[in-house]
């Protein structure tokens, strides 16, 4: 037997670590809001962003252009965003909030805040640290 313990791997606890909390979380807003979790992060990047690409979303939040590009249709037929072609690119299809997607986010902020909240919660004095260690690790591209 190999001298490896996998639970004890970070790659592997992060992973896990990760797919545990987005499914807890994708719980919450899709018993609320009938959404998915590629949904809710094409939603959630767009907030942050006037006009976005899917390749700029697929880069920003490591999901495959196929569930953007899907989300994006889904979302867009509900009415939550629009999709036009991009200006300065025509291959790229850019996409945004409509003012109904604009007021879901609105809505669905607070119960993300809330659900950060109770996580770090658990990590009592530890939070910041934990908090400040995973920005250092996203940040640095060299290690993700």
């Amino acid at each position: 037997m190999l001298d490896f313990d996998l639970s004890q791997f970070l790659p592997y606890q992060l992973a896990v670590l990760s797919e545990r909390v987005s499914k807890d979380f994708a719980t919450l807003y899709r018993e609320r809001f009938g959404i998915s979790r590629a949904e809710w992060r094409v939603l959630a990047h767009l907030s942050q962003a006037d006009s976005v690409s899917v390749r700029d979303i697929h880069v920003q939040v490591e999901l495959d252009k196929s569930k953007i590009s899907r989300a994006a249709s889904r979302l867009e037929a509900a009415g939550y965003i629009t999709k036009k072609l991009n200006e300065s690119d025509r291959r790229l299809i850019s996409l945004a909030l409509t003012e109904k997607g604009t007021a879901l986010m609105e809505e669905m902020t607070p119960l993300a805040r809330e659900y950060e909240a109770r996580v770090l919660s658990r990590l009592g004095d530890d939070a910041a640290a934990f908090l400040a260690a995973v920005q250092k690790l996203s940040q640095d591209r060299s290690v993700v």
